[in-house]
């Protein structure tokens, strides 16, 4: 491998241009070549990395030789198949964008790629890479005593306008808990470190996307609801999602509690959406509480401002690509986000959006779906 990792991009919508922004910023990295059907998106990815070769299909940009790894950050239900035509043709080191995939048909077919993919698979779930977050991660235990109650509220902006409307529908989407709540889950299993035994949500459409129409059909996504997932740890946790409460300070707010105290992490929205009148959009926090001696400790974890404009997601999308060319080079050996772990946290997010559409509990296996899902 030479000096400079080349990336083969696949889909260059918001996300993918926010990793072309990133991979910018990473030394010894470039994107060599890039695959985006639409016209427009292609346009603007075009000009965020100018000297990339721009190819028609999946199958043109695997003849470029100078590839080193591939990301997909494609519409969702076009993940599985991309991977497939990659394995066929050359399995590279591989980043995916969450979900891993949309539909429990698709379990077999992963199985398939997974016993035969050769190179790594890293699915991408920036959230674990957002500094506050992290730092949670980092010293939750200790701060807890062991977690026995996981909160994760997120209360944000509605869906973002995307190419042909696909996030807007259950069929391309997977559902709002699998789309958007797969990297609540993952975080549930990391902080946890446990696996979910059973799952109960419910959820609605009350305000956002009634009045669109899309070739006469009204979208059909969830725009709020509640999922509590009980571990083998004996932990339970619990999302709090609502996607029409931009006007809150933060975005995200996470909570661990254990019989030695509490920690929380406080993550604001991307700060375009923040308004110029009210100043300085917040800076991220975590919050140490102790039961004995009782004293919240507040410890502002501010973001590099370069990496807060390369992207939404505080800062995380450029070290999670920083782990991954660390793998891509050799100087790690296995992914931190497996393709399991990416399977596992669309499994929650599948058993939650049954749970919420028949009202029952729904248990989860190993991971999959259970024979009753």
């Amino acid at each position: 491998m030479s000096a400079t990792v080349n990336y083969g991009i696949i889909g260059c919508g918001m996300m993918g241009q926010e990793h072309l922004h990133n991979i910018a910023l990473l030394p010894g990295a470039r994107v060599s070549v890039i695959f985006e059907p639409d016209v427009e998106m292609a346009a603007r990815a075009a000009r965020i990395a100018p000297d990339a070769q721009m190819v028609g299909s999946v199958a043109e940009l695997l003849e470029v030789s100078s590839l080193d790894c591939i990301l997909i950050a494609s519409p969702n239900h076009h993940h599985v198949a991309q991977m497939e035509e990659i394995r066929a043709t050359r399995p590279l080191p591989l980043l995916v964008e969450k979900p891993l995939f949309t539909d429990p048909q698709d379990l077999q077919r992963l199985e398939a790629f997974r016993a035969a993919y050769p190179a790594p698979v890293w699915v991408a779930m920036e959230y674990r890479y957002m500094p506050p977050i992290a730092a949670l991660i980092e010293r939750a235990h200790e701060a807890t005593g062991g977690i026995s109650m996981l909160t994760i509220r997120e209360h944000r902006f509605p869906f973002l306008d995307k190419v042909g409307a696909w996030n807007r529908f259950n069929r391309y989407s997977g559902g709002t808990f699998v789309e958007k709540c797969c990297h609540f889950f993952d975080l549930m299993r990391l902080i946890l470190k446990s696996e979910p035994v059973r799952i109960m949500a419910s959820g609605g459409q009350a305000t956002n996307h009634l009045t669109e129409r899309y070739e006469g059909e009204t979208p059909d996504v969830l725009d709020h609801g509640y999922v509590i997932a009980e571990f083998q740890s004996g932990a339970r946790a619990m999302l709090e999602l609502c996607m029409f409460a931009e006007g809150a300070r933060y975005q995200e707010e996470i909570s661990a509690v254990g019989p030695a105290g509490k920690i929380e992490a406080f993550v604001p929205g991307p700060g375009r959406f923040w308004p110029p009148t009210l100043g300085q959009p917040p800076v991220p926090q975590l919050v140490v509480s102790p039961r004995a001696p009782k004293g919240p400790q507040v410890i502002d974890v501010p973001v590099d401002p370069d990496l807060l404009a390369a992207g939404d997601h505080n800062g995380s999308t450029f070290y999670q690509h920083e782990r991954f060319l660390a793998l891509v080079r050799g100087q790690t050996a296995v992914p931190e986000v497996s393709l399991e772990d990416g399977w596992r946290a669309v499994a929650m997010g599948l058993a939650a959006q049954q749970s919420a559409r028949t009202g029952q509990t729904v248990p989860v296996q190993l991971g999959k779906l259970s024979s009753a899902a």
